[in-house]
């Protein structure tokens, strides 16, 4: 609605996980170095932990898009399977076929011919799991079982665990403690700090197209800040409303206004400052974005 307003080609500030707006803050750089470092080692689990809305997702799909060609990466992004199915969709991402009625043996022989072949192929193959913090305690332990397989110089298959901070816990069950051994390394994606939002959001808006001057006021910067806790998801969607607010009054610079009004309509301000959800807040700016943007429109 906006883009047109503000000189843009797309909208800047979408939730959706999208790598050609990766931000190399230093956490993020540190997070892809880390499994970059990793990849290379051939060896273990890895761990990336970071609470919601922190970039985990988009920075497995950049760690996907990075590796090189002598890389397989299998990703599951829902992986709360039990181990049988958790099994069938490692097989359908390493595009092994398998009969309808195949047993557990013969499911896990497949796979280990299939990995046995990649690797002669030069191939090194990783397993990523997004939001492994719903992964069964069971899963898991099939997932340790397979990481066994090797060769006399490397693992078989690597396993890249994304999760949000409860996956630590998950990993303390006694049951799994051979699993959480294996870890050989593990990142925890912070967030953003105040300078990394301002050159967050003139990344995401350069990305976008815009080449005017300053969008964001510096007050907008610190009240955004302040308000998201430096979430990514959170600066998005605080951003994004913000550039609404302003397009609907016409005009051509974010204020610390517009942030406080964005922050007041988005109960995830709220929960991640003081833990608990305010709905009657909600839909109260959303309206006046509408009203704002209708009579905008028709002034123009």
């Amino acid at each position: 609605m906006y883009s047109k307003h503000f000189g843009l080609r797309e909208a800047p500030f979408s939730i959706t996980p999208d790598t050609s707006y990766f931000f190399t803050s230093p956490h993020s750089q540190e997070a892809l170095n880390t499994l970059l470092v990793a990849a290379k080692s051939g060896e273990g689990f890895i761990k990336i932990t970071g609470e919601v809305g922190t970039g985990k997702t988009l920075l497995c799909r950049k760690f996907i898009a990075t590796v090189g060609p002598e890389f397989v990466t299998a990703y599951i992004p829902n992986p709360f399977l039990e181990p049988r199915t958790l099994m069938l969709a490692l097989a359908d991402e390493l595009e092994v076929t398998l009969a309808r009625d195949v047993d557990q043996h013969q499911m896990l022989k497949s796979i280990t011919y299939r990995l046995i072949e990649l690797a002669h192929a030069g191939k090194q193959v990783m397993l990523l799991l997004d939001e492994a913090q719903a992964i069964p305690v069971e899963s898991l332990e099939a997932l340790r079982l397979l990481s066994n397989l090797e060769t006399e110089k490397r693992k078989l298959l690597q396993i890249v665990l994304f999760g949000q901070p409860e996956l630590n816990q998950h990993l303390q069950a006694n049951s799994i403690r051979q699993l959480a051994q294996r870890i050989t390394f593990h990142y925890h994606l912070g967030p953003l700090s105040r300078d990394d939002i301002e050159y967050y959001l003139a990344h995401r808006l350069r990305v976008a197209g815009y080449t005017g001057g300053r969008l964001f006021s510096r007050g907008a910067i610190g009240k955004l800040f302040r308000a998201s806790g430096g979430i990514p998801r959170v600066v998005n969607i605080m951003a994004n409303k913000s550039l609404m607010l302003c397009f609907g009054e016409g005009r051509q610079q974010v204020t610390r206004r517009h942030v406080g009004l964005a922050a007041r309509d988005t109960n995830e301000v709220v929960g991640a400052r003081a833990g608990v959800r305010w709905p009657w807040l909600a839909a109260g700016v959303s309206v006046l974005v509408a009203a704002c943007g209708l009579t905008w429109a028709l002034t123009k």
